[in-house]
């Protein structure tokens, strides 16, 4: 057992994490970042990535996380391959404990844990992930432009995907499994009066079809008769909502009916001071690539405040 200690511990390794590290590392903070079950995060699993700034070609998901890890060992970040299974925020020094056994110690922690779109669990679904069926309507929406698509869901989060998709396509069909929607009103309404998106009631979806060159369709049964019938589609956007990565701090931080941890508006500031939240793990609005980037950003700016802070403090005795 080994017990690395950092003046910033930073749990996670998608866009948020690492730009924490980056920021982290050029501020003397000297970051260590745990890499978790998925290092790199969602992106690791995005193939075409259309929308972050920078790059006037489409580039590949687990490139960008390559490089962003890159950057951050360059400018002195150490990468550490761990999950944590037990943290300790009574700190500073904020303690995380990894399945290896190790112990991970810092004057900060921030926390980039993330979040991933729940799937439906359907045949076909993951074999055509990337094949068109998608979970994120802003990330890959653009490529079905003048094409047919389906919405899965019948929350705010497919609704606002089904409005969104009418950016690109003339042809949106919502596909809920019950006789109403669990949207806000405000969001139904603008639903139903949109001219270019069909609501299918009362359908689960069975299985995705499709085979070498893609999605075709999806085979439904009628939740009520048990009757069956395919919808022809080029893509399939499954939006039954997030979960973040949050079990380890439950009871320990304070987090929000969904499960996202609760932070100050408009920073990453949880109610713990020297403890902080970006990315995915504490926005369930925007949960981009870029954003997740700008809130690690932040935490590091933050964090680094508050080291500072207390070293001054100290200095004053």
């Amino acid at each position: 057992m080994t017990t690395h200690t950092t003046r910033m511990l930073i749990i996670g390794s998608g866009p948020a994490g690492l730009s924490a590290a980056i920021y982290g590392a050029r501020a003397g903070m000297q970051p260590i970042v745990v890499q978790g079950l998925q290092p790199g995060g969602q992106l690791t699993i995005t193939t075409d990535v259309e929308n972050y700034p920078g790059f006037r070609d489409v580039i590949q998901g687990p490139w960008l996380m390559q490089e962003m890890q890159a950057q951050a060992e360059h400018v002195g970040t150490r990468m550490l391959w761990d999950t944590i299974v037990e943290v300790d925020l009574s700190g500073p020094p904020f303690r995380a404990i990894g399945d290896s056994g190790d112990v991970y110690e810092g004057e900060t922690l921030v926390i980039a844990t993330g979040a991933q779109a729940k799937w439906l669990g359907a045949p076909g679904e993951q074999e055509l992930s990337a094949k068109g069926v998608s979970a994120c309507a802003t990330c890959d929406g653009f490529f079905y432009r003048g094409k047919k698509v389906v919405v899965i869901g019948g929350g705010n989060t497919a609704v606002e995907e089904a409005l969104y998709l009418t950016n690109h396509s003339q042809d949106v069909t919502l596909i809920h499994r019950r006789d109403s929607l669990r949207a806000e009103k405000i969001l139904q309404d603008r639903l139903m009066a949109h001219p270019n998106i069909k609501v299918l009631w009362n359908k689960a979806v069975d299985h995705f079809v499709g085979g070498e060159k893609g999605l075709t369709g999806v085979a439904l049964k009628d939740t009520v008769t048990g009757e069956t019938s395919l919808e022809p589609t080029d893509g399939a956007f499954v939006a039954i909502g997030h979960a973040p990565a949050t079990e380890l701090f439950k009871g320990k931080l304070e987090l929000d009916s969904a499960g996202y941890i609760v932070v100050q508006p408009g920073t990453p500031k949880t109610a713990i001071p020297g403890v902080f939240a970006c990315g995915d793990v504490m926005d369930h609005t925007y949960r981009q690539a870029v954003t997740a980037a700008g809130t690690g950003c932040m935490a590091a700016l933050d964090a680094e405040r508050f080291v500072a802070e207390r070293e001054f403090a100290a200095s004053q005795g």
